[in-house]
């Protein structure tokens, strides 16, 4: 792929910046991520102690409700005895729907607050990255663009004459105004050249 689309510069000074800032962000991402993994896990406990009082409550349920069929068999009381363990099995399935509650609130809960530890650091540095480097690939596209034609290349020459220190323009010409001024090619391209430089890009493509 050529490098007018990617987003990093071609100068080695600044794409070594690019590159560590990239690995910097990439670990404060990944940090961030397994803070926000920690902050369910802990939180998700507690939804696994709701299925448990789910599952043994409803456990309970079914046997005391079986035991308040077979005492319901007996002759005489069965009635009296079956009411109670038919009211305690009520109970025993109350506490399951308490505790399947408990499971669904723990889960849910368990993911907002996992995304609400994580993201916003992972947002204010990762946001402002996001910016620069697309107003740095949006910057490059359109140097490189200019470039390619010799107007362009007269425009990149006159923001390098009005942008770039007064040291570097006369490396290029000892009179860079009046050299750009008679359209001289060379120094046009090397005025050129400290505006693309200037912009991540070490050299005109096709010269």
């Amino acid at each position: 792929m050529k490098s007018r689309f990617l987003p990093y510069a071609t100068t080695p000074a600044r794409l070594t910046a690019q590159l560590i800032s990239d690995v910097l962000i990439a670990a404060w991402i990944t940090v961030w991520v397994l803070v926000g993994l920690a902050v369910h896990h802990a939180i998700a406990i507690f939804a696994q102690v709701g299925t448990q009082v789910r599952s043994g409550a409803t456990g309970i349920a079914d046997n005391l409700n079986s035991a308040g069929d077979n005492a319901d068999r007996l002759p005489f009381v069965g009635d009296e005895v079956a009411k109670p363990l038919r009211a305690a099995s009520e109970a025993a399935l109350d506490l399951a729907g308490a505790g399947q509650s408990l499971n669904s609130t723990a889960t849910w809960l368990a993911v907002l607050l996992a995304i609400a530890v994580a993201a916003p650091p992972i947002l204010a540095v990762g946001m402002p990255w996001l910016f620069l480097r697309i107003r740095f690939f949006r910057r490059k596209w359109t140097v490189i663009a200019l470039a390619q034609t010799p107007a362009g290349e007269q425009l990149l020459a006159l923001r390098a004459l009005a942008n770039r220190p007064l040291a570097k323009l006369t490396e290029v010409s000892a009179d860079p105004v009046g050299a750009w001024r008679m359209g001289e090619p060379m120094t046009v391209r090397g005025l050129a050249a400290l505006e693309l430089r200037s912009a991540g890009v070490a050299r005109i493509p096709g010269h």
